[in-house]
């Protein structure tokens, strides 16, 4: 993708102005726009994982769909400010700094001032939160409800009911879901969840699952040659990714087949343990660990082997498998939450998440290889699943949801009521500082004195060499 650098960019007629450059000749394309969407997370490129894809490719596709999309999230390192991602999309970097595991520090109103001013600038009409965990997401759905706008929530993610971060961040999400306008899960699994969770309406619940690049993950020209077969392993290596499982099953299967390798890729905090077990088994011969990897590196990771493992304790739908079966690999996975619905029956072998039970999965998985068509697989794949899909699924979601009926403070504050005897009143008086902030806002800085950002759409069949006089943009990863 390219980001362009200079920030602070402002577009008038056929020319830009940024900074002390001046690029002419960049043919911008006024057209009209269906909607007007924000979307906000803490998690966005340049960090990497099933979010952020999220994000990015849904993005893309509603710009080509005619939408005005603006991503908001935190500050990268250095990253802060205003950036332009291909197609024209739009991202601010808040300055905020993550605090813990890529989340900010939970201010309850210090996102309000820079939400409202960028709503006004781009003149939203949809703000769409992703993932249950992201502060940055829910701050901004409160605000924006505060001020009237629609919401959307995308839940990407399972949680449980009995533990103590389960049950406090099942009252977060009930918080922000009491007021919103509709929501988007991955799975059928997924939704069920989020229901019990949140006590949401079931018809206000969409589900519109997640789709994979098949431009990007496509096999190999030959597959790899050789005696060996080879299991390959690309996962965050903590506890909920089942790495414990991969200890006892590992050494097992190595047992039992002499000619299988393991390819292992991502880090945690739980590698320590997988290269204990190497040594204790003294398998360093077959058990090769990668470390972090790139997302771009990600696909030739896979093309080096013939069967995905995936080994999670619970997923709301798992990307990582959907990568796999478009590069042809023959997926092996614990059979929990939202990952039977993700591949059709010949493309994936489910197990129960026990150590017995997925030995016996992996060798069924290798006695099914000598009928797996990599090419048959990809082509599937790409008939399944698809962003441009997803983007048109999500297109009717957001028209559902400007059909909702405005409502005033009063009739808000019931639907909080209900969200437990205590609870329900905290939340209501969360949401009535707020509005007075909001007034004081207002007040201080009226919408008249915020300038409105000029509308622009990139031509889709220009070259970047005729975008740009001279380039202004940089290659990222």
């Amino acid at each position: 993708m390219y980001v362009v650098e200079d920030l602070g960019c402002i577009f008038l007629g056929s020319s830009v102005i940024c900074g002390r450059r001046k690029y002419e000749r960049i043919r911008v394309c006024r057209a009209f726009i269906k909607h007007r969407i924000l979307m906000v997370s803490d998690f966005f490129y340049p960090n990497f994982g099933g979010v952020e894809n999220h994000i990015y490719y849904l993005s893309q596709c509603l710009l080509k769909l005619g939408h005005k999309v603006v991503v908001a999230t935190h500050a990268y390192g250095n990253r802060s400010g205003v950036r332009y991602m291909t197609g024209g999309l739009k991202v601010y970097y808040v300055p905020w700094r993550p605090f813990v595991m890529q989340n900010t520090l939970p201010t309850f109103y210090g996102l309000l001032p820079i939400i409202r001013t960028i709503l006004i600038r781009e003149r939203i009409k949809v703000v769409h939160g992703h993932q249950a965990f992201s502060t940055f997401c829910h701050e901004a759905l409160m605000h924006a409800r505060t001020m009237g706008y629609k919401v959307v929530f995308t839940d990407h993610s399972l949680y449980g009911f009995a533990d103590v971060g389960s049950i406090h961040m099942n009252k977060v999400l009930q918080f922000t879901l009491a007021d919103v306008s509709q929501a988007i899960c991955v799975s059928h699994t997924s939704k069920e969840n989020t229901v019990l969770r949140s006590g949401l309406p079931p018809e206000k619940v969409f589900v519109v699952p997640n789709a994979v690049d098949t431009a990007i993950f496509k096999p190999a020209v030959t597959r790899p040659i050789g005696p060996d077969i080879v299991i390959v392993v690309i996962s965050r290596l903590v506890y909920r990714k089942g790495v414990d499982l991969l200890v006892e099953v590992i050494p097992e299967v190595c047992r039992l087949h002499p000619n299988v390798r393991f390819i292992i890729g991502g880090d945690g905090p739980k590698r320590v343990r997988l290269e204990e077990m190497r040594e204790k088994h003294s398998l360093q011969d077959r058990v090769e660990m990668l470390g972090a990897v790139q997302h771009v590196q990600v696909r030739s990771v896979l093309i080096s082997g013939h069967i995905f493992l995936n080994s999670s304790l619970t997923e709301a739908f798992c990307i990582a498998i959907l990568e796999a079966a478009s590069c042809g690999l023959l997926t092996v996975s614990t059979r929990v939450g939202g990952v039977p619905e993700v591949l059709p029956d010949e493309m994936i072998v489910l197990a129960e998440p026990d150590p017995g039970d997925m030995v016996h999965a992996i060798q069924k998985a290798i006695s099914m290889l000598p009928k797996i068509d990599s090419q048959v697989m990809h082509n599937r794949m790409r008939e399944l699943y698809n962003w441009h899909d997803v983007a048109k699924r999500t297109e009717i979601v957001y028209d559902r949801a400007l059909k909702c009926s405005n409502q005033n403070l009063l009739e808000r504050l019931s639907r909080y009521l209900f969200c437990g005897a205590w609870a329900g009143k905290l939340f209501c008086l969360v949401m009535i500082v707020g509005f007075l902030l909001w007034q004081l806002l207002e007040l201080w800085q009226p919408v008249d004195d915020i300038e409105e950002v000029p509308d622009f759409t990139l031509p889709r069949n220009c070259d970047e060499e005729d975008m740009l006089e001279e380039n202004p943009v940089k290659r990222v990863a």
